[in-house]
């Protein structure tokens, strides 16, 4: 098991016991304060589609490829954590159909634009492989982003990812900070959708997130 601690944060793999305190986690700092698009959609993100998101999110993390970090200082708290799982070519049409068939709420929109993103980008091919570890979330409590623990979490996922196999790990950046910090670690992009060219059928521009957040960005690295 993948186990580091550094200035008294320790990441270690999270268990399916950890998600009844990563949830709440998640809702403080990942979709209130943290994701640019949730931030933006005036929608309550996490209680849409939540049934189906927790069935997902618990999927990955019995896959063992998730992480959490917690500071010993203070008692174990939780300060970050990864939400990452294998992907394979073939999930590239099962999203496409899936995300066709949502309604229009903000899964839906997102849905349907990740999907975009990653046909467009054909990273099994781009780089003949037929699976990869997705890094589907990487959050940081707020109170100390910036001071290098999501660099952290993202090369420890590298590592999970490396043990198990995978060729491959790929992310989609929706945040321009996410995307910077990542391909810090060497992670390039293979793809990008600006927000301002993506529009619905009457030519309205779906996503508007507040700046620096102009894109989204398709991140790979060969592991």
């Amino acid at each position: 098991m993948t186990t580091n601690t550094k200035d008294g944060i320790t990441i270690r793999i999270m268990t399916e016991e950890d998600y009844i305190q990563v949830k709440p986690f998640m809702r403080e700092q990942f979709w209130l304060n943290g994701e640019p698009l949730c931030a933006s959609s005036g929608e309550d993100v996490q209680k849409c589609m939540e049934d189906e998101n927790d069935e997902y999110h618990l999927s990955m993390i019995n896959q063992g490829t998730c992480l959490l970090a917690t500071d010993e200082n203070q008692n174990g708290r939780i300060v970050g954590i990864v939400l990452a799982g294998g992907q394979i070519a073939s999930d590239l049409k099962k999203h496409q159909e899936e995300a066709a068939t949502m309604e229009n709420h903000f899964w839906g929109r997102a849905n349907r634009l990740l999907s975009k993103l990653e046909l467009e980008a054909n990273v099994y091919k781009r780089f003949g492989v037929d699976k990869s570890i997705y890094s589907h979330i990487t959050n940081v409590d707020a109170s100390i982003r910036g001071k290098g623990l999501g660099s952290r979490l993202a090369a420890t996922l590298m590592e999970v990812g490396r043990s198990k196999g995978f060729p491959l790990m790929i992310a989609y950046c929706t945040s321009y900070y996410s995307a910077k910090q990542k391909n810090a670690l060497g992670m390039e992009c293979v793809h990008s959708i600006t927000y301002a060219d993506y529009k619905d059928e009457k030519g309205n521009v779906i996503f508007k997130p507040a700046a620096p957040h102009t894109k989204v960005q398709l991140m790979a690295i060969k592991l």
